[in-house]
Order: C-alpha cells, then sequence, then structure tokens
C-alpha cells in the first residue's frame, strides 16, 4: 500500500513538473518593436530580424507553425512572432529592443450619401468636374472583398498609376479579380488561414467598406426592393487595394500592423481604417498610432473610425492628431414604418422588412413581456409562448447588430410582430434593420409611450404599416447614439472626433458570408445595409482621395484642414446640427461638423502640419524621448526642442483648458485660393467668453504664403464649470474658414 501511494505521489509529482515545463513553454504571439537599424549591415530585414530569436528554435515555434509571423520595414521597425514568456523576457532586455507588444484582436468598428453630400452627376457637377477620384489608390485595411460585385467593376478606369508596387492574391477566383478598379489584394496572417487563401470577404464588412469609399458606379441598386438607385462609393474612379487584415471579423493587431507595412510600400494615397483601436491608450502604448505616424510621414492620409462605444463620454479610439477620426452620423433617407395604436396614436420607425402585401389596418394584440422591469423579459431574451403567440411584441434594443436576432426570438415563440424601443441613452437614432418578421424600429420617446399604452388599457392592440422608402426626413443629419465621444483620452488638447460623415442605415455592396447565416441563401441580395463608424469612415476616405486627386501637393494635414474648417454645423433646415437626443450636438461628439466635400475642395485656406511639428507636440505632452522615440523611429532628446502644448500645436480645431488667466495660442495659415485674398477673423462665443484675434486680418499676395496670428482666450469674470464652444472663422470674398473652440467643462473626462 505504502509502494502504491509512493509511485501515485510520483506520478503526480511527475505531472505537476510536466505541466510546468509546458506552461513555461507556452507560447504567444508579440509584436516586438526595435530601434531602426544604422549598423551598417548588409544583413536582410528578415535576417537582422531573426537575430534576435534564440538560435535553437529560429525556424519554428515547436508546433509547425513559424517562430517569426511578419517582418515589418515601413510603418514599424520590429517584426511580429511566436515566443515564450522566458524568451519575450530576454528579448525585452536586448539592445535595441524599444517594445513587446502581446497580440490583441481589434473589432471592426451607398445610392443616397453622394447626393445627400452634394456630389451630383452631369458635365457641370462638382463630381464630374472632380474627376471621382481618379489616379488615387485607396488602401483598404478591413476583411476582404468579393472581387466578383460589379461596385468593383472597371469600366472608365485607367491602369494603376506608374507609382504602384502591389501585388493580387485573386488566384482563379470565379467571376473576379485584379482589374483597373481592385489594382491589388493581400491577406495576412491569421487573416489568410492558410497560405494559398485569397482576400475574399468572409463577413461582408471589407465589401462594403470599400464600396462605400470607392465602388463604381452600379445602377439599379436596392436592397429587397428599398433604397433604389445607382449606387457607387465617394470616389469612384479612384483604385482599390485591398488588404485582408481581419478574419471573420477577428483582427489581429499583428496583421493590422502588416497591412499598413504593406500599404506604404505598395504606395497607397489614402488608407481607410475602420478598425477600433485600443481605447485611450498612451500613443507610444497604441500600435496602430505608432504605424499611421510613419503612413503620414510617407504622405498618406489616414481615415479611421472613431469607434462605436457613444454616447458615452471620452470614448474615441483612433485619437492620434495625424488621423482624421470619423464619427457617424445621419442622412435624410428612412426605410419607414408606422405603428398605430389601438387609441389612435401613431409613431414612425424603420426596418427593412417591408412586405408587398401590406396588411395595415388589422389591429393586432400587443403585449410588452418586460412590463413588470424583468431586464431579460424587457429585452425579449427570455419569453413565454403562450403570451405572445400571435401579437405583436414591444422589446427594448439591445446593442448594435443584436436586432434581427431578437426578432427572430420572437417569430421562434410564435409572435405576429416586433416593436423595437430604444433604450433612453439611443434617443432618436434607429436602425434599417433586415428583419425576418414584420418590425419596426422605434425612438424611446415612442417606445416609452407606447409602453404607457400597453399598461393603460387591458385590451392594448396595434399595427404596423410599411411605406418604404422616405426621402427628406427631418432632422438630418444628426449623429448617431453609438458614435464615440471625446475628450481624447490620449490628447485631451486636441478635439476629437474631427469630422462626422454618414453612419446610418448606408447602403453600399455586400458579400455574403458565414457571418449572416440568415442571408446565405439570398442570391439577390447583393447590396445591403449598415450601420457603424465603420460605415462613415470610407466615405471620408473617398471624399479625401477626391481632394488628393485635385491637390496632389497637399500634406495629409492640408487635406483634413479643407475637410474640417469646411464641414457644416447646421443641418439641411439651416438649424444647428442634433445629437441623438435632439439636442444641439457639442464637437465632443460630431467633430468641426459634418463634411460638406464639395466645400473641401476649395478651402481657401488650410491650417498645414509636418513631422517635426508633431515631434514637438509629442515632446509637450510628456512621453519622454524614449516615448517619443517609440512613435517617430528617431533619437530625440525633447530638452534640447522647443516643445509646444497640445493647444499650440498648428491643428484646425482649438482646445483651450481655461482657467482664471487668459491663454494665447499662435497658429499659421496657408493660402491655398486666390492669390489675392484678404480674410477677416469673425468670433462667435458665448458671452461669458472674449477672444480675440491678432492681427483681425489676414491679406495674402499669393498662392502657398504662409500668415501667422494669436488667439487670445479668457472668461468674461468667473469660469463657467460647464465649459464653452464657439468658432473662429477667417471670411473672404468667397471662403468661410471655420475652426471649433473648445472649452472643456472643468470636470471633463481625462
Amino acid at each position: 500500500m505504502r509502494t502504491q501511494r509512493s509511485h501515485l505521489a510520483f506520478l503526480l509529482l511527475s505531472s505537476f513538473a510536466l505541466l510546468a515545463v509546458c506552461s513555461a513553454q507556452e507560447r504567444k504571439n508579440y509584436v516586438v518593436h526595435l530601434e531602426p537599424r544604422d549598423d551598417g549591415s548588409t544583413d536582410s530585414v528578415e535576417e537582422w530580424h531573426r537575430s534576435f530569436l534564440p538560435e535553437a528554435t529560429l525556424d519554428s515555434a515547436g508546433d509547425g507553425g513559424p517562430r517569426i509571423i511578419h517582418s515589418y520595414s515601413h510603418v514599424l521597425s520590429g517584426f511580429a512572432a511566436r515566443l515564450t514568456e522566458a524568451e519575450a523576457e530576454s528579448l525585452r532586455s536586448k539592445e535595441g529592443c524599444l517594445r513587446l507588444y502581446p497580440e490583441e484582436f481589434l473589432p471592426l468598428a451607398t445610392t443616397h450619401s453622394p447626393g445627400f453630400l452634394g456630389l451630383h452627376l452631369g458635365k457641370d457637377g462638382f463630381w464630374s468636374r472632380s474627376g471621382f477620384g481618379r489616379g488615387v489608390v485607396i488602401g483598404l485595411l478591413d476583411t476582404g472583398i468579393l472581387p466578383s460585385h460589379p461596385s468593383f467593376g472597371d469600366a472608365g478606369l485607367p491602369p494603376p498609376p506608374k507609382k504602384w508596387k502591389g501585388t493580387c492574391e485573386f488566384r482563379s477566383i470565379a467571376g473576379g479579380g485584379c482589374n483597373n478598379k481592385v489594382i491589388g489584394a493581400r491577406a495576412f496572417g491569421s487573416a489568410a488561414v492558410n497560405n494559398t487563401a485569397p482576400p475574399v470577404d468572409d463577413a461582408g464588412h471589407g465589401t462594403h467598406t470599400a464600396s462605400t469609399a470607392a465602388g463604381n458606379f452600379v445602377q439599379n441598386a436596392d436592397v429587397r426592393g428599398n433604397a433604389h438607385g445607382t449606387a457607387s462609393g465617394m470616389a469612384p474612379h479612384a483604385h482599390l487595394a485591398i488588404y485582408k487584415v481581419c478574419a471573420r471579423s477577428r483582427c489581429s493587431i499583428m496583421d493590422i500592423i502588416a497591412g499598413l507595412d504593406a500599404a506604404v510600400k505598395d504606395g497607397v494615397d489614402v488608407l481607410s481604417f475602420s478598425i477600433s483601436a485600443t481605447d485611450g491608450a498612451q500613443f507610444n502604448y497604441d500600435l496602430i498610432a505608432v504605424a499611421t505616424f510613419k503612413a503620414m510621414e510617407h504622405g498618406i492620409f489616414v481615415s479611421a473610425a472613431a469607434g462605436n462605444d457613444g454616447p458615452v463620454a471620452g470614448t474615441i479610439r483612433n485619437g492620434a492628431p495625424w488621423m482624421l477620426t470619423v464619427a457617424a452620423g445621419t442622412t435624410d433617407r428612412t426605410i419607414r414604418t408606422t405603428v398605430r395604436l389601438g387609441n389612435g396614436q401613431e409613431f414612425d420607425g424603420e426596418s427593412l422588412f417591408q412586405p408587398r402585401n401590406n396588411t395595415a389596418g388589422r389591429q393586432l394584440p400587443i403585449v410588452f413581456p418586460g412590463r413588470n422591469g424583468d431586464p431579460d423579459a424587457r429585452d425579449c431574451s427570455t419569453l413565454v409562448e403562450a403570451e405572445v403567440r400571435g401579437k405583436v411584441v414591444l422589446c427594448e434594443s439591445r446593442s448594435i447588430g443584436e436586432h434581427v436576432e431578437q426578432g427572430q426570438m420572437v417569430s421562434a415563440y410564435g409572435g405576429a410582430g416586433m416593436i423595437l424601443m430604444n433604450k433612453a441613452a439611443e434617443g432618436y437614432t434607429t436602425f434599417a434593420d433586415a428583419h425576418v418578421l414584420p418590425a419596426s424600429h422605434v425612438s424611446y420617446a415612442a417606445g416609452s409611450k407606447i409602453a404607457a399604452y400597453v399598461k393603460s388599457t387591458p385590451k392594448p392592440t396595434a399595427t404596423i404599416t410599411f411605406r418604404g422608402t422616405v426621402m427628406g426626413s427631418s432632422p438630418a443629419p444628426s449623429v448617431a447614439f453609438f458614435s464615440s465621444r471625446g475628450p481624447n483620452k490620449a490628447s485631451p488638447g486636441i478635439l476629437k472626433p474631427d469630422i462626422t460623415g454618414p453612419g446610418m442605415n448606408i447602403l453600399a455592396a455586400w458579400a455574403p458570408s458565414e457571418m449572416h447565416p440568415e442571408f446565405v441563401d439570398d442570391v439577390s441580395l447583393t447590396f445591403f445595409m449598415e450601420s457603424g463608424t465603420s460605415m462613415s469612415t470610407p466615405h471620408l476616405s473617398g471624399i479625401a482621395a477626391i481632394i488628393k486627386s485635385l491637390h496632389p501637393t497637399w500634406s495629409p494635414a492640408a487635406i483634413k484642414s479643407a475637410i474640417m474648417t469646411s464641414s457644416s454645423t447646421a443641418d439641411h433646415a439651416g438649424v444647428p446640427i442634433k445629437d441623438e437626443q435632439y439636442r444641439r450636438a457639442s464637437f465632443y461628439s460630431m467633430g468641426a461638423g459634418y463634411v460638406n466635400p464639395s466645400r473641401a475642395v476649395d478651402p481657401g485656406l488650410v491650417y498645414d502640419l509636418g513631422t517635426n511639428e508633431y515631434i514637438a507636440y509629442l515632446c509637450g505632452l510628456g512621453l519622454g524621448d524614449d516615448g517619443v522615440k517609440e512613435i517617430t523611429g528617431r533619437r530625440i532628446a525633447c530638452a534640447k526642442l522647443k516643445a509646444i502644448t497640445e493647444a499650440e500645436l498648428n491643428y484646425p480645431s482649438l482646445v483651450v483648458k481655461l482657467l482664471s488667466q487668459p491663454i494665447t495660442v499662435r497658429r499659421t495659415v496657408t493660402n491655398v485660393g486666390r492669390a489675392n485674398s484678404v480674410y477677416t477673423a469673425v468670433v462667435d462665443m458665448p458671452k461669458g467668453v472674449s477672444v480675440v484675434v491678432r492681427p483681425p486680418m489676414l491679406r495674402f499676395s499669393r498662392v502657398n504664403e504662409k500668415q501667422s496670428f494669436t488667439v487670445t482666450v479668457r472668461w468674461n469674470g468667473q469660469p463657467a464649470v460647464a465649459g464653452a464652444e464657439g468658432n473662429l472663422k477667417w471670411v473672404s470674398n468667397e471662403h468661410v474658414v471655420r475652426s471649433p473652440i473648445v472649452i472643456p467643462p472643468a470636470k471633463a473626462v481625462a
């Protein structure tokens, strides 16, 4: 017995020892950030990267996978590799290693958009005169595309520009591949599944965003009979380069950096990035910020999603000032439904489920499972068949993307229809979702009244009328509730988001996928509606491409300035743009305003920026020499530079952390309008704030002439706890160049 126990103890100890060894040898993926090489070595980049790994296991990770997954050289000096914890710790102490970043997965954050934004066809239309973005290459980092989709046809497009160095991995794809529209396509790492997998869209997201940015003209587009018209992207004659860095909506940071690296090497002009970066991370800890800094240095414009974490303050993603951070807003098109209650009250809503045989007028019993406060019943996560069969069911909305599932639940339990009501924070933002049963998505205000009616009578009834596509809805545009808000945690003194674009119920090309099994068998579904800052971002990418095609020498900062200073703060009715609660939208929700492309191509003046200004700004952020080196790749001695505060960066907007003492900042503008022009400063601020501009008038005698001015901001009396917002406008006979001025609240999110 004693011998058996000793043997058992030995086995247990051996097992624990083996587990300890296996645990110690467990490998994880890391991005290894290195100092740029300046030793004059003739070794290849890959050989140099391999020199940092243990010699005994250079080629294999021990489980059949490669040790080095990606080598980076353009947006980052470094590589991605599989390492044990001991190896990672050893690498951290090696000379030349700046930082190791563990692998993380980042989330993925039209027939009417062009017209709503003032882009019109015809020989006298702005769109035609702009050349539709001809000759510009837009790089899309996303889930790939469906190459056979008609939006990616190349009718009317020239061959790729001579500078193009990219490759195409569409091999033997039935019905499509690379052409003069899609001039490059690659898949990376985990997104490739295997070494021969092409960059075909497996989620629908990449096809949608690519066609929004630069899809060619496709006539007779619609979604199940709704929103009929000619579909196109913002820059329909721009070229597309596709970088599949996400597989089934999972986006590895290793693959994203590999895609960015390839895009810079290939020669893209604009990068469209509809992926959410790390929330509020200091820029030298944010690999997206590091990589896009290098893209900016190569003259590449980066349009990035603000994120879908609104309306909570301080939720901005992709907040580095060298990126254009894009918020999401509505348009004036709705796919309308009308709920009529038994008491005669009517409430408008939205739904892509628009049955041809409209049975309006037949009142059905309506039930609200959550009337007693059970949260699972309130959002229809739990239902009792006997209570809902044959009835219209009122459900409170869950998160974005789950609305169709809620309808499926109601249908599975025998419900005849669904009214989806917003939560209080979601306000008036409603989605046109492809429901599986008669449904209407209504605002919180409408839903509250419907719920009150259900509780008020023993036999409540309702019917849903389907009205199809309705144009001219108001207010429009407004800011969508989910669009992430400032302040910018990583740099509160830089206003983010920068701009708002169309991001609600956007019709664009679609690829059937396993991510949406309910639509796989619908071969007629070649276009679809999606919402999110993922959708607003490619709108701005395409608009940037149009500006780039007309002004090829403009820097990314000049293009950003043109977009921001020409934007609109008034909706189509001429009143201030509203947020999801129909209150006046703040600059922290919409950025400078809603994009106005026809004005952006001729802004008059621009606020330009380059690497040296950004370095001075980064030193002023207090990142230290090492932190600045991690971002810029340069050995920087901040003590020897003239560091600047965030407010002093020559940005097109101004955030002033104003206490009792006045603050004066300097700005410089470049004349890109008429040679001989005069601009006068006009300030629009609340009465409690004084703003003095010196000089109050700018006179230009030539194009590209630069002039500087100062802005002094002070409180008139006691500082306002709530902060303040307003505008500085430089006004000429032909232009209004507007910059937001924001004084943050005393307790702004930091």
